[in-house]
C-alpha cells in the first residue's frame, strides 16, 4: 500500500467514523482517536466484503459499499461504546 492510499484510508476512515456515530442514537462515550480507528477498520472490512459481493467497482459513486462501511462504523461504535460503558 503507497502513502496516498494510507492517507486516503485515514481520511475516509474519518469520514466513516463520524457518519457511523451520527446513526447511533444518544450520547456516545467513545472519544475521537476511537471514533477514528472505528471507522478506519470499517472502512477497510466493508471494502473488504463488498470486494466479496461484487459490488465494490461500479461506475460513479460506490453507494453499496459507503452503506456497507457506515453500518458497520456504527456496529463498531455501538459496541465499543456498551464495553466502555460497563466498565
Amino acid at each position: 500500500m503507497e502513502i496516498s492510499g494510507i492517507i486516503s484510508a485515514i481520511i475516509i476512515g474519518i469520514i466513516i467514523g463520524v457518519l457511523g456515530r451520527l446513526v447511533v442514537p444518544g450520547r456516545q462515550h467513545t472519544g475521537v482517536i476511537l471514533t477514528i480507528v472505528v471507522g478506519i477498520v470499517a472502512a477497510l472490512i466493508g471494502a473488504a466484503i463488498a470486494s466479496g459481493l461484487g459490488v465494490a467497482d461500479t461506475k460513479g459513486i460506490d453507494w453499496i459499499e459507503w452503506l456497507i462501511q457506515i453500518g458497520l462504523a456504527a456496529v463498531g461504535i455501538a459496541a465499543l461504546d456498551r464495553s466502555r460503558v460497563r466498565r
